[in-house]
């Protein structure tokens, strides 16, 4: 059983940087994508980006492309999400997810198994 846990979430202000890791234990396998994704209060998850480490082909949502850099360290099955210049309206939970197939995809259904998230929150 894949288990996933996510940390480096916090309190920042606008325009700072967070850091956040996935651990990925278990039978994770390299060969599907791994993601990140938010969800705001009152809103639908919302996919932000995701990488794929057979060709190291990332994809990034527009509304974090530029700001945000995703990465995996496969020796440690760990992906970071480094966010930079952050808003406010990056406030959310912010889950990783591995995928249930091997095409990267911004779908949440396209992910077999999730992390159990952490907050962040961006004062203005």
């Amino acid at each position: 059983q894949v288990q996933l846990v996510e940390s480096g979430g916090g309190l920042v202000q606008a325009g700072g940087s967070l850091r956040l890791s996935c651990a990925a234990s278990g039978r994770a396998n390299h060969r599907y994508p791994m993601g990140w994704f938010r969800q705001a209060p009152g809103k639908e998850r919302q996919f932000v980006a995701t990488i794929w480490e057979g060709s190291g082909y990332t994809y990034y949502a527009d509304s974090v492309k530029g700001r945000f850099t995703i990465s995996r360290d496969n020796a440690q099955n760990t992906v970071f999400l480094q966010m930079n210049s952050l808003k406010p309206e990056d406030t959310a939970v912010y889950y990783c997810a591995i995928g249930s197939t091997v095409v990267p995809s911004r779908h949440p259904g396209e992910y077999k198994y999730w992390g159990q998230g952490t907050q962040v929150t961006v004062s203005s």
